[in-house]
């Protein structure tokens, strides 16, 4: 049973995935998508292949605290997700994880075509990080 960690873009899913333990993330990889609806045979895939058990969705917040249109738009895919899998889904504020992200690649002096095509697989790594945290902080 593991947690799989998802960083919505415009174009592209970045996933990240628990060890057995779940406490640990890694990068799983970044899917690209047209529509929504193109990731879920994938995305179906990988919870049953991995053993998923429970889905760690960014919420991008606006700085103010704030839900915009791009909180909105992972709202919705939060709506789909449970409707397709019925698995439960947290929601972690994922404010400044893609520049986080950003920043350990240009640490790991990745070049630029590269830092686009994992960024967001790294930016997921960060939100499930943050839900662990959270989870271990809550006792839970």
């Amino acid at each position: 049973m593991r947690i799989l960690g998802l960083d919505l873009g415009t174009k592209t899913l970045g996933l990240a995935i628990t060890d057995k333990s779940n406490t640990l993330a890694s990068v799983l990889g970044v899917l690209k998508f047209n529509e929504y609806k193109e990731l879920i045979p994938k995305l179906r895939d990988i919870i049953s292949e991995k053993n998923i058990t429970l889905l760690v969705l960014g919420l991008p917040k606006n700085m103010d605290n704030s839900l915009g249109f791009a909180a909105e738009r992972s709202l919705n895919f939060k709506g789909l997700l449970e409707k397709e899998f019925g698995l439960p889904i947290e929601l972690i504020d994922e404010r400044l994880t893609t520049v986080a992200a950003e920043k350990v690649l240009l640490e790991a002096d990745l070049s630029r075509k590269k830092r686009k095509n994992v960024i967001d697989g790294v930016a997921a790594a960060f939100i499930l990080e943050s839900y662990l945290k959270r989870r271990d902080n809550d006792g839970k």
